[in-house]
């Protein structure tokens, strides 16, 4: 009865919401790792020992005190069997397996039945229409009792019209009883979202482990037949690109008519993100960077029309792949291209080429091209002042966690999340068995090699399992850093260490900017993200004359659909907290 009421009560919700992921085309910079492997045997138990933490234990000797489950609980198990329901993405992978029913999904439902009498079962999303999705489900009340987005309005739509739990409350009442999840993602990310004018915490922030984002890759073995440097400058890249491109026949051969000097995809925002931040102010003001900062893309941001401008110039001068708009979420062409050796140039997630074992761009590349074909980083778009400006994540920002108004079991749900942030879980989900999915090093470090069969991750270091942990944390932390570059199978460590050094150089951590809802916010992410993603596109590829025209039309569309009420709400909102300060404290 409660989920057909609910299902009524929200249908309306639908129309605000498109077919489309608002936050996540084709790859997006949130999936840190690469898809590697795990395994079976000694499966450890998890520590979910319950001590009271930050803070020590409370001075209220009452009997709700001491236990706030009423009997419920004991020993850190239910009296009676309970049931939830938790989403996981479902990425598609050729040769994954069911992310519903698979090695690790079975070690979770073991270990939760035995230490908390809680069942499990995981309902699958698809990872590129995840918006759409769990629109669909929180609308017909069919919604997992634990969601996860990268779409943080969603969950505030549905918050506003009743379907969204408050999680204030449980995470403070049980806090004695959530050790794991209060170690792990502390006051800052489980408070990341709590309004502060009426304190309600309609979603817990996952914690990045590693903030690494988007780097750019270029083939050194071209760059080494042509006799060029790696490019250091916008202008040194653009020339590298025109040596692919006039050289065509030395590098490809027979193949010379599929060269592609830099490729980007319909995401052009992510895709070339470093270009778009070159040509932001590297002063911009903490008001200025937030009032326009509601599209991660940074579209409206001041500079972004301009680094627009350049990729439409190469577009017309033939260095971008012609027909990088029509592939969508999931499509595979660009990646096969990339494979098959036809890319010179492309700009992505970190790790990307190293990413997959043993289907991973970079194995491919050796395999089809050669052992000296390979993807290096490069550092080459400077800012006006010849640094770099690459705004990253803080530790929070990852996926938003979030209870249905449909979830019967609030308090075995937040179990789950202190289970699955407990280190020896994550660690065991993330690198599997020693001699089946990893080694161990002789300075302790894990290398990870590759998996097949039940014991392959459909997911880098499982992340679609370990939800409030986004990326390789071990128990030990040294350990975790020297892991790292040894963690991607086949992959030579040392293009992995550049790799992180790369991405970390001149980065800017975002900063948490709390002034509560935002309601010209709500419902308009899938719908601008579809319009930005429109004007990207087809101002990258039109003729020269019309850039300005195209750019402009798109943006006043954009900025009349509701773009524009954000910008003003947020200014509003911005002075309404802060006064007339453009800065917050670091």
């Amino acid at each position: 009865m409660k989920k057909k009421l609910l299902s009524v009560l929200l249908a309306g919700c639908m129309v605000l919401s498109l077919a489309a992921c608002g936050n996540d085309g084709g790859s997006a910079a949130p999936d840190a790792g690469q898809t590697q492997t795990q395994p079976e045997a000694q499966t450890p138990a998890a520590d979910t020992t319950q001590n009271s933490t930050e803070g020590g234990a409370s001075t209220d000797t009452s009997d709700a005190a001491a236990d706030p489950t009423n009997g419920e609980v004991v020993d850190g198990k239910f009296v009676e069997t309970r049931k939830i329901t938790v989403e996981v993405y479902d990425r598609g992978n050729d040769g994954g397996s069911d992310p519903t029913n698979n090695k690790y999904t079975q070690y979770i439902k073991d270990q939760m039945l035995a230490l908390h009498n809680v069942e499990v079962e995981f309902v699958a999303v698809p990872r590129w229409t995840e918006v759409e999705q769990i629109n669909n489900l929180l609308a017909a009340g069919d919604a997992p009792d634990i969601c996860l987005t990268y779409d943080y309005p969603t969950v505030q739509t549905y918050a506003n019209m009743g379907g969204v739990l408050d999680l204030s409350s449980y995470v403070d009442d049980y806090k004695d009883m959530l050790p794991n999840l209060w170690n792990w993602l502390g006051e800052t990310n489980i408070y990341w979202d709590k309004d502060p004018v009426n304190g309600t915490l309609w979603a817990i922030e996952g914690k990045l482990a590693v903030t690494n984002r988007i780097n750019t890759f270029v083939r050194k073995d071209w760059l080494d037949k042509l006799g060029l440097e790696e490019p250091t400058t916008k202008q040194e890249f653009e020339d590298m690109l025109i040596a692919f491109r006039d050289n065509a026949d030395t590098l490809l051969g027979a193949d010379a008519d599929k060269m592609i000097p830099y490729s980007v995809s319909f995401d052009v925002g992510w895709r070339a993100a470093l270009l778009i931040e070159s040509f932001i102010d590297p002063d911009i003001s903490d008001y200025d960077f937030y009032v326009n900062g509601f599209d991660d893309r940074k579209l409206t941001e001041p500079g972004t029309k301009e680094a627009i401008r350049l990729l439409n110039k190469w577009y017309n001068d033939g260095l971008l792949w012609d027909d990088f708009a029509l592939y969508g979420s999931g499509d595979t062409t660009e990646d096969d291209m990339i494979k098959a050796g036809y890319v010179g140039a492309f700009m992505h997630n970190w790790d990307y080429p190293y990413r997959n074992g043993e289907d991973s761009i970079q194995t491919n590349l050796e395999r089809l091209v050669g052992p000296d074909a390979k993807f290096v980083v490069v550092d080459c778009f400077e800012d006006s002042k010849g640094g770099h400006n690459k705004f990253v994540s803080s530790t929070a920002g990852d996926r938003k966690i979030f209870f249905p108004a449909t979830n019967e079991e609030p308090l075995a749900s937040m179990m789950y999340l202190d289970f699955i942030s407990t280190p020896e879980v994550i660690e065991y989900l993330q690198i599997g068995d020693e001699g089946v999915t990893h080694n161990k090093l002789d300075d302790g470090a894990v290398e990870i090699v590759a998996a097949t069969g039940d014991d392959i991750q459909n997911s880098g270091f499982n992340i679609d399992y370990t939800i409030t942990c986004n990326g390789l944390h071990l128990t030990d932390e040294e350990l975790t850093l020297k892991s790292i570059a040894h963690s991607y199978s086949g992959i030579d460590p040392a293009l992995v260490e550049e790799a992180h050094k790369v991405c970390n150089t001149d980065a800017r951590k975002a900063k948490n900017v709390n002034v509560g809802a935002i309601a010209s916010e709500e419902g308009q992410g899938p719908t601008l993200s579809s319009k930005r993603d429109v004007i990207l596109d087809t101002a990258v590829s039109a003729p020269v004359e019309n850039f300005d025209k195209v750019w402009d039309d798109g943006m006043a569309d954009y900025l009349s659909s509701g773009g524009q009420a954000i910008i003003d709400e947020r200014t509003e909102k911005w002075k309404a907290t802060f006064g007339d300060t453009t800065a917050l404290p670091e």
